[in-house]
């Protein structure tokens, strides 16, 4: 939903030669702006458990360092990072992108501190807690001057007349919607709780609407395929930082308990 958001923030402050700091793994679409601006993705390696260093962030930082980007809650991880560490990034006066898509499956945003970092930019989408991924749709708060500039260089008619319907009468409804939010959290802990039982998973703690995993026996590429031929529809990651890796969206009570028994079935074939 914020795509072109940050295609458009993108050519707003890059050119070819720069470098864009990333904390990898993170959001693919930061890669392919930033290729598509012909500047440098400069990736700081996350933790074993996915957690950002500062210190290497300001280690990665050069004369040629336009943009940081940052997804928070972490795509496709889950984690997050704590909000002094973001604003730590924030003092090095470089312009900070705060990606919260997932927000409203956290709670927590750097919101507030807009007004006080002129170089702090929020972006939010409806795709997840709305569900209006397919009409691409989505927001960002920025400090006003550079909200102007993006004003002149963004198309005239980006937004279309249906996801603009959708987005008002999803705020109309949106008690409703975000009583949602609130039973897929509940169920997401669930689900963490019975996957930590299966030894051959290793689960991150995760503050958006899905779990990864580490495959710890077996290859997740195996797995995927043997849950798909169950039904279940599930994605695999097998890149620098997730090698073997699987995750799992949230869904409703059933769905946890339809996950867990094809997990327990497929262990018992082999993967434990």
């Amino acid at each position: 939903g914020s795509d072109q958001l940050i295609d458009l923030i993108l050519r707003l402050f890059v050119e070819p030669s720069d470098e864009v700091i990333n904390c990898a793994p993170s959001f693919e679409m930061f890669r392919f702006g930033t290729e598509l601006c012909g500047a440098s993705l400069v990736e700081v390696p996350r933790d074993e458990n996915y957690a950002v260093s500062v210190k290497a962030v300001k280690a990665a930082i050069s004369s040629k360092t336009k943009i940081i980007f940052l997804a928070n809650p972490n795509n496709p991880t889950g984690t997050v990072m704590p909000q002094p560490d973001i604003l730590e990034m924030l003092d090095t006066g470089l312009p900070v992108v705060v990606d919260e898509a997932y927000y409203e499956f956290s709670g927590e945003t750097v919101l507030p501190q807009i007004g006080q970092y002129r170089n702090l930019m929020v972006l939010r989408t409806f795709s997840k807690w709305a569900g209006l991924a397919g009409l691409r749709i989505g927001y960002g708060i920025f400090p006003p001057e550079i909200a102007g500039y993006l004003m002149r260089i963004k198309p005239p008619y980006n937004v279309s007349a249906a996801a603009l319907v959708a987005v008002r009468e999803s705020l109309k409804d949106i008690d409703y919607l975000m009583d949602r939010v609130k039973a897929i959290v509940a169920e997401r802990e669930r689900l963490f709780s019975e996957l930590k039982k299966l030894k051959w998973l290793k689960p991150f703690p995760s503050q958006a609407n899905f779990i990864l995993c580490s495959v710890l026996s077996g290859q997740a590429s195996e797995l995927q395929q043997k849950l798909q031929k169950k039904g279940i529809l599930t994605r695999y990651f097998d890149r620098p930082m997730l090698r073997n890796s699987i995750r799992f969206s949230v869904g409703k009570p059933e769905h946890t308990d339809t996950l867990i028994k094809a997990l327990r079935e497929i262990g018992g074939q082999g993967n434990a």
